[in-house]
């Protein structure tokens, strides 16, 4: 699979279970249906996924308000991971972030994520800061991940 195989689409409300499902795997602290319904169909808000074999392999969230971009969540399968489905989400909503003509998008990473710090530094994004405490299940401090559009 080359990332020119790998187009990300727009998430749809009948994806939301899918999607859910995929957060289960993924995160420790998952965001609840309602939460990713409003992800991807509320106002301000971009849910990107890629399709593999009939099914979601990865998807990315975002909220912006006026010319700020807030990533909110990147999961991606495990048996997806490495094969350049995060790249393309990350670079499909990089460029949907400057079709909407934002300055920035900004995320936290947990600090132990090297391989998610490692995707979004490849991808153009800096380290800006640090939350203490910012995550839970386990607690630990999150990286601010910033990358300017314009």
């Amino acid at each position: 699979m080359t990332l020119n195989d790998i187009k990300p689409e727009r998430a749809v409300e009948s994806d939301c279970d899918e999607i859910c499902a995929l957060e289960n795997l993924c995160f420790s602290d998952p965001w609840p249906k309602e939460a990713i319904l409003a992800q991807i169909s509320g106002e301000g808000k971009i849910t990107l996924i890629v399709r593999k074999n009939g099914r979601i392999a990865g998807y990315i969230g975002m909220m912006y308000v006026l010319d700020e971009g807030y990533i909110s969540n990147l999961a991606v399968l495990p048996e997806f991971r490495r094969t350049g489905v995060g790249k393309a989400l990350v670079s499909g909503m990089a460029q949907t972030s400057k079709e909407l003509k934002l300055s920035f998008l900004s995320l936290e990473a947990r600090q132990s994520n090297t391989a998610a710090v490692a995707l979004y530094e490849a991808q153009g994004f800096g380290i800006a800061g640090i939350r203490k405490a910012y995550y839970e299940k386990p607690r630990e401090d999150a990286l601010i991940m910033t990358m300017f559009l314009s």
